[in-house]
């Protein structure tokens, strides 16, 4: 078979193919973002807490204290155990959205075009490219007809390259580099035209993997979030630095014991830095990815999760997104009648029959379709004639396709009496022209048409002609039909341009019109209600008609009030115009990409942060002015793909509302995080200081913040990563843009609740020093250790368990929370009763009472607190 302009198509055979995928590997370039094991491991032993870990636990082996020393450098290496834990689950969840990420490619094999990974692709193979794509390997083109292709990337030239197929070259390496016009190249992007390619060399032998190294060697712009956790770790490090060095200086200079000194300091300094907030953050947006991968939407940047809680407002594309993205016939109109159709799709639903002359207008359009066809309006049609019964002694003879001179499709039929029929359905000018009669003895039919039209419909003619005999061009009535129906419908669809000749003369009967609709997602309306509930405007931008675009409006629930607006209308408008327009309109018609790019400029200057669909090459400008640009995972271009940040995988508007509603919970557990983080290093850095200044005994030793950032990790990690969507997440409006993880009142709400811990242990030691006068440090270390290990279990219940259901106290962060403080008091039980382990952590039993009573009290001061802070704030 010889398709478009070029050689017999070839390929490779699927055994063939995979053993060379075994030999030559996988086409990819190398991963640089790809953490492995030793990644992680240098990723934790540079990390402050675990330097002062280690030099907290080599000081006391160099004092001579093996057990403290022993018990230090067994929880160093339970730090890295847990950070290579939740590091390997980051990097799962990850690959996880590179496996969605991977772009297909039509390949040939064992004769059939079919799908596969761009990656599973191999020298030999060969390819389909169309507009839009973006080339999978290097390769010499076998067939070309119109292709164009970008090489800005490689070649830095701002013009596309036209491209033609190579002649009787049949290895690689006859097509040198002597003809670049005969060759495609790795990482290009197809802008025009299309064709078939045979891959010459995959991964790092392309011409892209020879410039791989000097681009992994860019480094990705942080996002907004990640720089405001690096500004306030360094900060919160340079303040644990100088609070180090004075209480070094306060030990040995003034109390003259620097050892002392020096391990207070190391302790204060665990306590202040808040290592938790990097890991945390690169958990949580991990996590938050592969949750939006569960919905069928893919992040591909780490700032989509961020931006998706400050959207307010949505322009979204008709056709796939809020509609099914295929066709389906509403109505009939038989010759018999012009002012009145009928429904198609509601006497589908109730399952009436419609009447005769409908029947045969069906029928048809059936004969004129292909039953197995690929086109949206022949599928439609083979779908609405569901049981009808057809003609089982017909035979297809003749097949004339749609061209583009001849927007109509024409077939002949030999039927079981010997006569022959032909069939045509095509636009209702050109169909009406060719009837009897013409245009104007039809002009009522063709102002139905125009009318159905005018309301967003497709329509569609039918009309036949009858031969009691073979007319011209065709089978006389002495030639014998071929055994198997005549004409192969496959064969038909592939040779196209009247390979049975002219079509046959005459003029044609009129039959009828076909009305067709996109019909809406059936899960459009609520999400619009939804999306608008949570204060975020929904804005119709497409190229359809005006009158479509405002009936699709109207079904999907957006704001019509103001009507509809034309591109061509709103590029007519001035600054200010076009910005009152922008306030006002929820529906634009008729508009080109440049003004989609306009129209998400306009909003933007009016303080709108705008997420944006698209799916062709020309949105990807708009796509990629869009705060958040959102592609089409099916129909979506490469290039439309590499522009956006979210790719919807199943493009239903429904899905990418839901991630709104997932990139808000995952920026409020965030936050509930970070307070809980900064609540929490209140009591640890306060509990190592001020004792001291005091003239108590140290509370708190480096083993002990150790032991209470045991819990913490899993806390932050796991629990709040889990949390679920508080019940009001879409009936509030969206946060300001600006709006960080701590403000203003979220941060001395934080820091109020670790100064109320730390005051609380604070007056649970002034209470133990005067009721018991006579006990010991390690007393008096494990009544205020039990008041934080309840303060820390409470810390984390109140913003964890804020607005929780009856069914989110069996979720996965209510059993993360159960089981992990169930194993902080089952250990601190242990070492209050093992005296062995009591006598490592300087601890000393007390009676039950005592400790239930400093917990119950720490407990009640804060949750007391904390809900009249709330009452106060509402």
């Amino acid at each position: 078979m010889v398709s478009m302009q070029g050689e017999p198509l070839g390929g490779l055979s699927s055994l063939e193919a995979r053993r060379r995928l075994h030999e030559q590997g996988p086409n990819a370039l190398a991963d640089n973002d790809r953490q492995g094991w030793w990644d992680l491991l240098r990723e934790v032993l540079t990390e402050p807490m675990f330097v002062l870990l280690l030099a907290s636990a080599g000081l006391y082996l160099m004092l001579g204290d093996w057990g403290e020393g022993l018990l230090l450098s067994g929880f160093a290496v339970l730090t890295v155990a847990l950070v290579v834990v939740q590091g390997r689950r980051r990097e799962h969840a990850l690959q996880a959205l590179r496996e969605l990420a991977v772009p297909l490619v039509r390949v040939r094999r064992d004769g059939q075009w079919l799908q596969c990974p761009a990656f599973d692709v191999v020298k030999g193979d060969w390819v389909m490219l169309s507009e839009g794509d973006r080339v999978a390997a290097d390769g010499v083109l076998r067939q070309a007809a119109g292709l164009r292709v970008d090489e800005a990337l490689l070649t830095g030239e701002s013009w596309p390259v036209d491209k033609w197929p190579v002649q009787g070259i049949r290895s690689e390496s006859q097509a040198t580099e002597q003809a670049p016009a005969h060759r495609v190249w790795a990482g290009t992007l197809v802008v025009a035209g299309h064709g078939v390619a045979e891959v010459s060399a995959t991964g790092g032998r392309t011409r892209m993997g020879g410039i791989g190294q000097a681009l992994s060697q860019i480094e990705r712009t942080p996002t907004p979030l990640q720089l405001q956790v690096r500004r306030l770790v360094h900060g919160f490090g340079l303040l644990a630095l100088v609070a180090m060095g004075l209480v070094v200086f306060w030990w040995g200079a003034l109390q003259r014991d620097w050892v002392g000194g020096v391990l207070s300091a190391l302790a204060l300094g665990m306590g202040m830095l808040p290592e938790e907030f990097p890991m945390v953050l690169a958990v949580f947006l991990s996590m938050g990815a592969w949750r939006l991968s569960r919905l069928h939407v893919l992040a591909r940047r780490p700032a989509a999760i961020e931006a998706l809680g400050t959207t307010t407002l949505l322009c979204v594309d008709k056709t796939g997104t809020l509609t099914e993205n295929r066709l389906r016939l509403v109505s009939a109109w038989p010759v018999e009648r012009t002012g009145e159709g009928h429904d198609i799709a509601s006497q589908q639903a109730a399952n009436v029959v419609p009447k005769t002359h409908t029947d045969g207008l069906l029928l048809a359009a059936g004969l004129a379709s292909r039953r197995a066809a690929v086109d949206p309006l022949d599928r439609a049609i083979v779908e609405a004639q569901g049981e009808r019964p057809s003609p089982s002694d017909w035979t297809l003879i003749g097949d004339w396709p749609v061209q583009a001179n001849r927007p109509m499709a024409a077939r002949l039929w030999h039927t079981g009496d010997g006569s022959r029929w032909l069939v045509a359905k095509g636009s209702p000018e050109y169909v009406a022209a060719a009837c009897v009669g013409g245009v104007q003895a039809l002009k009522p039919q063709l102002e139905t048409a125009a009318g159905l039209a005018a309301k967003g419909l497709r329509v569609l003619a039918v009309a036949h002609r009858q031969w009691s005999s073979s007319p011209a061009g065709c089978l006389s009535p002495g030639e014998r039909v071929p055994p198997g129906g005549g004409v192969d419908e496959e064969s038909a669809a592939r040779t196209g341009n009247d390979a049975q000749g002219p079509l046959p003369e005459g003029p044609l009967q009129w039959l009828g019109l076909l009305a067709f609709e996109d019909p809406m997602r059936s899960t459009v309306p609520a999400a619009v209600q939804q999306a608008r509930q949570a204060g975020i405007d929904v804005c119709l931008i497409t190229g359809d008609h005006a009158q479509t675009a405002l009936s699709i409006a109207r079904q999907a629930g957006i704001d019509v009030e103001a009507g509809v607006m034309e591109g061509s209308a709103f590029e007519a408008l001035d600054a200010e115009q076009r910005r009152q327009a922008i306030r006002t309109v929820r529906v634009f018609a008729r508009v080109s990409p440049l003004t989609k790019l306009l129209l998400v400029q306009q909003a933007q200057a009016i303080g709108h942060v705008v997420a944006m669909t698209g799916d062709g090459v020309n949105d990807a400008p708009a796509l990629k002015a869009a705060h958040i640009g959102v592609a089409m995972g099916r129909r979506g271009t490469d290039v439309a793909r590499e522009a956006s940040a979210l790719v919807l995988m199943r493009e239903d508007f429904s899905h990418l509302v839901a991630a709104i509603a997932m990139g808000r919970t995952v920026f409020d557990n965030l936050r509930k995080v970070s307070g809980y983080i900064v609540s929490i290093h209140v009591p640890l850095a306060g509990l190592a200081v001020l004792p001291l200044l005091l003239g108590w005994p140290p509370l708190m030793t480096p083993a002990h913040v150790v032991l209470t950032e045991m819990l913490i990790d899993p806390m932050c990690s796991l629990a709040f990563e889990a949390a679920p969507a508080q019940s009001t997440v879409m009936r509030r409006p969206p946060r300001p843009a600006s709006q960080g993880l701590l403000d203003g009142p979220a941060l001395v709400h934080a820091l109020a609740l670790g100064l109320l811990l730390l005051a609380a242990l604070m007056a649970l030691g002034f209470v133990a020093r005067s009721l018991m006068p006579g006990g010991s440090a390690e007393q008096l270390r494990t009544l205020v250790m039990t008041g934080l290990l309840a303060g820390n279990l409470t810390l984390v219940a109140l913003p964890l368990t804020h607005g929780w259901t009856r069914a989110d106290l069996r979720g996965p962060a209510a059993r993360v929370f159960g089981v992990a403080g169930s194993v902080a008091i089952g250990l601190w039980v242990l070492s209050l009763q093992w005296s062995a382990l009591g006598g490592l952590l300087q601890l000393q039993p007390l009676p039950g009472d005592v400790l239930l009573g400093a917990a119950a009290g720490t407990v009640a001061l804060l949750v007391g607190v904390d809900r009249w802070c709330c009452r106060r704030q509402t």
